[in-house]
C-alpha cells in the first residue's frame, strides 16, 4: 500500500485536543472529589485535525480547512499544524469566535474529566464565504474530500451541498462521517460512516442485526442520494452497504481496548485513502478495519502508520468471518518489511527468507516454500523486480509483471510477507531483515548462497531446500512453444 500521491482534502470542524496527565493520591478536604496532581501536558489537533492526522501518518497529504479562533488554543493549534509535515493548514481564522478546545484529564491510563471550551453559536456569513470559497479553490488538488461533522457550525449545509456537488462534477469521491441525524445535509456523498447507534437513530429504529444495518443503511442512502454506507459496529467490525450488492461484513480482531478516542477519525482517513489509491470500497474497509484495531490499542486520540496497519491486516487473515475473502498480503516496500520483521522478532519469531524471480508458479516452487515455512515461524519472500528479472534472464521475461507475481505468492499459505528488490541480488534487503533462515534451492552450495554469511554472522543458518526434478519456469516456457 502506497498513499504517497494521494491529496485528501479534510473539511470540518476543527479542535484542540489537550491531554493532562497526573496522578490521583488522595481526596480533597474542600469537597468529596480526588485531588489530580499534574505531571505532564500533550496538545495535538482534533476533530478534522486529527483525521488530517491520520492522512499524514498512513503516508498521504492532507489539505485541512476549518475554523480556529484568534485566541491561545488557536495559535497552539496553528503552530503545531505548521511544525506538521504533509499537512497544509488552510484554516479560517475567526476574529470573534472561540477555536473549540477539549481538555482531558488522565490518571492511570483512563480518563478522568473532559472540559469543553467552544462556542455553539452559528457562524457568520463571512465566516461561510470564507469556507466554501477555500474548499473550492483546494478541491482540484485533491483525490478525495472528507467531510468530518462534528455539530460546531463548519459543516453547514450551504458549505456542504457547494462542495459535495462541486466534487462530484470533477469525479472526486467524498466521504463523510456524520453528526447530524439529517444525511439529507450529505446529499451526493459517496460514503457516509456512522456508527451503528447513529445510523440507528438516523434511521429511527435499533441496527443490532446486520439485517438492520442494511435496512437503515438502505432507507438512509436513498434519502441521502449517496452510494454507499459504512456502519462501524465497535467490536463487531464494520458493515458495508454499496449499491444493490448485499451487505458486506468484517469483523474486528480480539485484542485490548485502551481507547476508542478518534477511531472514526481513523476509519474515514483510511477509506479515502485506500480509495483514492484505487482499492473498491469493500477493499478499503478490510483496510481501514485494521487501522481502527490499531488506534484503540494506544491510549489518547491516536493515528496508526501504515507499517502498523500492514501487521494488523496480517493478523486478520486468520480471523476473517465466514463468506468474507481476506485482504491480499500488500507487497511490503524495503521500509515496511524491516519494520514488520521487527516486530516479529520482538515476538521471539523465527523469519525465514527465500527469493527468486517466482515467474510461473509451478510445484518446485511450492516444494521450496514449504520446506522454508517449516523452517521458521515467519516466511518472507522477496521478487526480483520486472527490471531485475530482464537484467537476469532476458528482455522476453518475466511474463508476470511484479504486481502479478506479488498477488499469487501472497495467497499461498507458506507466505507470511512479501517484498520486492531492484538489484541483481537480494544482499542489501537480507543484511536489512537479518533474517534467521536464509532458503536457496539445493543445485546452490553454500557458497554461492547470497547472504549466507550476513545470516551466519548474526547467528542465523542456510536451508538449501531439496528441488523437484524436471519442473522449472524455463522447462514451461519451452514446452509451451514447441
Amino acid at each position: 500500500m502506497d498513499f504517497s500521491r494521494v491529496t485528501v482534502l479534510c473539511l470540518g470542524d476543527l479542535m484542540l485536543d489537550r491531554f493532562i496527565y497526573g496522578a490521583m493520591e488522595r481526596i480533597s478536604p474542600e469537597a468529596p472529589v480526588p485531588v489530580l496532581r499534574l505531571t505532564r501536558t500533550r496538545e495535538m489537533a482534533g476533530g478534522v485535525g486529527n483525521v488530517a492526522n491520520n492522512i499524514r501518518s498512513l503516508g498521504g497529504r492532507a489539505i485541512l480547512l476549518g475554523l480556529t479562533g484568534d485566541d491561545a488554543p488557536g495559535h497552539a493549534l496553528r503552530q503545531l499544524l505548521a511544525e506538521t509535515a504533509r499537512i497544509e493548514n488552510r484554516a479560517t481564522v475567526s476574529a470573534t469566535r472561540p477555536t473549540t478546545c477539549k481538555t482531558r484529564f488522565i490518571a492511570a491510563n483512563q480518563q478522568v474529566i473532559r472540559a469543553d471550551e467552544e462556542s455553539l453559536t452559528p457562524l457568520t456569513t463571512p465566516e461561510l464565504a470564507a469556507l466554501r470559497e477555500a474548499a473550492l479553490q483546494a478541491l482540484p488538488e485533491a483525490q478525495a474530500v472528507i467531510v468530518s461533522d462534528y455539530g460546531k457550525g463548519v459543516c453547514h449545509p450551504d458549505i456542504l451541498s457547494v462542495v459535495i456537488d462541486a466534487a462530484r462534477q470533477r469525479g472526486t469521491p467524498v466521504f463523510v462521517d456524520p453528526k447530524s441525524l439529517d444525511f439529507t445535509r450529505y446529499h451526493g456523498a459517496t460514503c457516509i460512516t456512522p456508527n451503528a447507534r447513529e445510523l440507528g437513530q438516523a434511521a429511527g429504529f435499533p441496527t443490532e442485526t446486520l439485517d438492520a444495518v442494511e435496512q437503515a443503511a438502505r432507507l438512509l442512502m436513498a434519502q441521502a442520494g449517496a452510494d454507499a454506507i459504512l456502519a462501524t459496529r465497535s467490536e463487531r467490525g464494520m458493515a458495508l452497504v454499496e449499491g444493490a450488492a448485499p451487505i458486506r461484513a468484517v469483523p474486528s480482531r480480539a485484542r485490548e481496548v485502551f481507547d476508542v478516542s478518534g477511531a472514526g477519525d481513523t476509519v474515514i482517513a483510511t477509506m479515502a485513502l485506500a480509495h483514492a489509491a484505487g482499492s473498491s470500497l469493500e477493499q478499503a474497509m478490510h483496510i481501514a478495519n485494521a487501522a481502527a484495531g490499531v488506534v484503540v490499542g494506544k491510549l489518547g486520540t491516536a493515528t496508526a502508520d501504515i507499517q502498523e496497519v500492514t501487521a494488523e491486516l496480517e493478523a486478520q487473515l486468520d480471523t476473517t468471518a465466514d463468506g468474507v475473502a481476506p485482504v491480499d498480503r500488500p507487497l511490503l516496500d524495503r521500509e515496511g518489511a524491516s519494520a514488520l520483521a521487527e516486530r516479529w522478532r520482538a515476538q521471539g519469531l523465527r523469519i525465514g527468507f527465500a527469493n527468486g524471480c517466482f515467474d510461473l508458479l509451478h510445484p518446485g516452487h511450492i516444494a521450496l516454500l514449504t520446506q522454508a515455512r517449516a523452517a521458521c515461524d515467519r516466511l518472507i519472500v522477496a521478487l526480483n523486480t520486472d527490471a531485475s528479472v530482464q537484467r537476469l534472464k532476458g528482455p522476453s521475461r518475466p511474463v508476470n509483471p511484479l504486481a502479478d507475481r506479488a498477488t499469487v505468492i501472497g495467497a499461498l499459505r507458506h507466505v507470511d510477507a512479501v517484498t520486492a528488490f531492484d538489484e541483481d541480488t537480494p544482499l542489501a534487503l537480507i543484511q536489512r531483515l537479518l533474517p534467521d533462515v536464509l532458503v536457496k534451492g539445493a543445485d546452490y552450495t553454500r557458497d554461492q548462497v547470497v547472504g549466507a554469511d550476513v545470516v551466519e554472522a548474526h547467528g542465523g543458518r542456510v536451508l538449501l531446500a531439496t528441488l523437484t526434478p524436471g519442473r522449472s519456469t524455463t522447462a514451461i516456457l519451452t514446452r509451451a512453444i514447441r
